[in-house]
């Protein structure tokens, strides 16, 4: 044991009267909703990045935290872990989630990270056995060092990808041995700055090439394990490969990868790409592609990923309306891909921050689950296009041509008038759940 939390309670549920801040108000993960404990439903995760490797830094200024695990090489890596498995206990999370980089301090060399790597997993391992804490996915960090600059698979040097593909390996090793759910590929640096010295063509047939190979590589070990994406645009290159839902499947499709793949969404990249959460989310459940989400927020006044505690309540709702419509997560689940501010210093912001996160996404998933339950949002969907199931439109779309249309159209007299979409009317609705 550390002293690193000392004095903190493990946090429990105390009901929404409760004054104690070092309990959950909303999240009871033994509560029953759609049939199944909350706790199976939302899945949490705590990131260890943000939670155990973020120094306090922002664009404009280093290092706030002083951390002691910070600066230093293995025996600080297992205080790191020691101090993780803690708060995980402290808050009783069923996941977590981590890169590479997060755990093992970096070698000289490829082969020496690759040693403090399966140091560190085996450590980790000894942990799992003792706690109920298991791992959601892991990841490999592919962008913080300098060789990454100009991407990993997409790098104009064949060095750097293949150095990329063995961190890759080394990672979904990691992950497998550790029973983690999920593998994600995030291309932080997949992308350019300037088309000038951009073979475009070039750099999406080696995306595909990585990813094939890490999809064959998992069938090759009998993991049954899914392979996820996330979805991030602009930052920090001017444009990213991996911008959104659309463009990710559209990718997927190209190299017929669409039937191996999924994808990890998060609130932050949905906003950076212009998006709202709930629609990446609507859009992915549409195409069979949602997999697991990082749930965060961004301030709305910054033009960077700001990755805070999720504190809005209707946003977080409609997300997980989308999630439940998309028959819920399976093997993926709720990470946090969110860190506190650089202010924020002591050990009890850390735990409160994600005692705030889950209280707010408990609110969110059940006012979601009374929705979907009440069907009436859906009843007004369905509504608005009801027309289209009676047998004439029907047909109109699966065997009609232009010139049967048109004939139609000219021999009823076919006039139509607009229609409301009530869009007030539902938004109303929806606040009487949230």
């Amino acid at each position: 044991m550390t002293d690193y939390f000392k004095g903190i309670p493990q946090i429990k549920y105390e009901g929404a009267d409760s004054t104690n801040e070092f309990a959950f108000k909303h999240y009871n993960p033994e509560e029953i909703v759609l049939g199944k404990r909350m706790d199976e439903h939302l899945r949490f995760a705590v990131a260890y990045w943000h939670s155990f490797a973020y120094e306090g830094g922002d664009p404009f200024g280093g290092r706030t935290f002083d951390r002691p695990w910070f600066d230093g090489g293995m025996e600080n890596a297992k205080l790191k872990a020691d101090v993780a498995f803690e708060m995980f206990d402290i808050l009783d999370v069923p996941f977590f989630c981590f890169h590479d980089l997060d755990v093992r301090p970096e070698g000289a060399t490829f082969a020496e990270s690759k040693r403090n790597l399966e140091e560190v997993v085996d450590y980790f391992a000894g942990k799992i056995e003792s706690s109920k804490t298991k791992l959601l996915w892991g990841t490999a960090n592919l962008f913080t060092h300098r060789r990454f600059m100009a991407g990993a698979a997409t790098n104009p040097d064949p060095d750097v990808f293949a150095y990329s593909a063995a961190t890759i390996k080394s990672c979904m090793d990691a992950t497998i041995k550790l029973g983690g759910a999920n593998y994600v590929l995030w291309g932080g640096r997949e992308g350019y700055e300037t088309l000038l010295n951009t073979d475009l063509t070039r750099e999406a047939d080696q995306a595909a090439r990585m990813l094939e190979m890490v999809v064959n590589y998992k069938h090759k070990m009998g993991w049954d394990g899914q392979i996820l994406i996330e979805p991030k645009p602009q930052e920090p290159s001017k444009h990213q490969y991996d911008f959104d839902v659309a463009t990710v499947y559209g990718f997927l499709k190209r190299y017929g990868l669409e039937n191996e793949v999924k994808m990890n969404l998060e609130q932050g990249h949905a906003i950076l790409a212009g998006h709202s959460f709930e629609h990446e989310l609507a859009l992915a459940g549409s195409l069979g592609m949602l997999g697991s989400i990082d749930m965060n927020r961004n301030d709305y006044q910054s033009g960077w990923d700001t990755d805070q505690f999720p504190n809005n309540v209707p946003e977080t709702a409609l997300a997980y309306y989308e999630v439940i419509k998309s028959g819920g997560f399976g093997q993926g689940g709720t990470n946090f891909d969110a860190r506190i501010r650089r202010q924020s210093l002591d050990p009890e912001d850390l735990i409160l921050s994600h005692v705030g996160g889950m209280d707010i996404c408990a609110r969110g998933f059940k006012a979601a689950a009374k929705m979907f339950e009440d069907g009436k949002l859906e009843a007004a969907r369905s509504e608005r296009y009801a027309d289209w199931d009676a047998p004439a439109n029907q047909e109109m779309l699966s065997e009609g041509t232009l010139e049967d249309i048109a004939h139609r159209v000219e021999t009823q007299n076919v006039n139509p008038e607009p229609r409301s979409g009530r869009q007030e009317r539902l938004e109303n609705l929806v606040n009487t759940y949230v």
